[in-house]
């Protein structure tokens, strides 16, 4: 049986997701308490994916860090690094040794319970050189637009059309299967991308390009408002995956060294994580994530919020529709509404 292999395109610094990523690639964010790349692999393994290739280029030592050679997920992973950005296909190219069958390019920024079986069978049976993964959204305005015949080939592409005039509202998804000679087309050391470069061209030599339409949950994690959408549609199981489990008692999921105080009160769905403590008269209402080591004091209040590790929230205050990131402190009786807060800086979460 034939090697499946991904790559994963990380990419840059994510500056839309400052200042969440301003120490840290959007990659390893947690999600659930996990990093979100964990919760990629977890995902590529269903479908048999377990040759891994993570395109680097902002902060990748942190990466490498972390998930090592990918053993302790029953993957291995190989990393590309990109001195200089070379864009989407690019960073494929620079990948190209590893790539000698069918592969799978993937955007590291999105997450999605897309079939990727169905989409392989898919491609198979067309013949594609390349196939294109297509989401439908309401406004294709801001996106590049991908039109296709009744048999789903693709026709042409059209990047961020006005909305009266768009044709179609199936878009580029992220997610593409390829054949090793479309890299032929790609030039090496060269920043170039799939969408304005390597795919039109393909479509001017006519081979071919098929589009899979998915409807699905696709979500791309390009902004704070994002992340905190993904965590809260985990939590709301409005979508799963294969390292989500809420399934404590009554839709509270708490770790066995968390310490909780009788008289607190929860309303699910809420996760807590290990070492934290949750004092007296403390009230939570869900969805809320609450990481490693954090410290609710005694009166305190939370509601549909985000926390990473080590934050304290002091005694009386409250929190409505935040992110807090690691080592955080919110002082007593302070409140704190719809913000991303970090050791250095507060910023509004959604832009009124």
């Amino acid at each position: 049986m034939q090697k499946l292999t991904a790559v994963i395109l990380v990419g840059g610094p994510g500056t839309r997701l400052q200042p969440l990523t301003d120490d840290r690639p959007k990659s390893v964010l947690p999600v659930l308490n996990k990093p979100f790349m964990e919760h990629f692999i977890a995902y590529l393994r269903q479908y048999g994916i377990e040759d891994i290739i993570l395109t680097l280029s902002y902060l990748p030592d942190v990466i490498r860090e972390y998930l090592g050679d990918g053993s302790r997920y029953g993957v291995h992973l190989t990393y590309c690094l990109e001195e200089e950005p070379l864009g989407t296909a690019g960073a494929v190219k620079n990948a190209e040794a590893y790539l000698g069958n069918t592969f799978f390019v993937l955007n590291g920024d999105v997450f999605t319970d897309m079939d990727l079986g169905d989409m392989l069978a898919f491609h198979r049976e067309n013949k594609a050189k390349a196939t294109i993964s297509l989401t439908w959204v309401d406004d294709p305005s801001a996106f590049g637009v991908v039109e296709t015949d009744s048999e789903k080939r693709v026709k042409q592409f059209i990047e961020k059309p006005p909305l009266a005039e768009a044709t179609t509202n199936w878009i580029n998804a992220g997610t593409y299967i390829l054949e090793p000679e479309v890299l032929e087309y790609i030039p090496a050391n060269t920043h170039y991308m799939f969408e304005r470069g390597l795919f039109p061209h393909l479509l001017g030599t006519g081979a071919p390009v098929y589009g899979y339409p998915y409807r699905g949950y696709w979500l791309d994690m390009g902004t704070p408002e994002k992340y905190f959408s993904l965590n809260v549609d985990l939590l709301l199981s409005k979508v799963t995956g294969p390292l989500v489990s809420i399934s404590g008692q009554n839709g509270i999921y708490y770790s066995q060294d968390a310490v909780i105080h009788p008289a607190a009160v929860m309303a699910a769905p809420v996760m807590i994580d290990g070492g934290s403590r949750i004092g007296q008269g403390v009230r939570i209402k869900g969805p809320v994530v609450i990481g490693r080591d954090c410290r609710l004091e005694d009166g305190a209040s939370i509601e549909n919020a985000v926390l990473w590790d080590n934050v304290t929230i002091g005694a009386g205050a409250r929190l409505n529709q935040c992110i807090v990131s690691n080592n955080v402190t919110i002082g007593s009786n302070r409140e704190v509404v719809n913000c991303v807060v970090t050791p250095s800086q507060t910023v509004p979460l959604l832009r009124q």
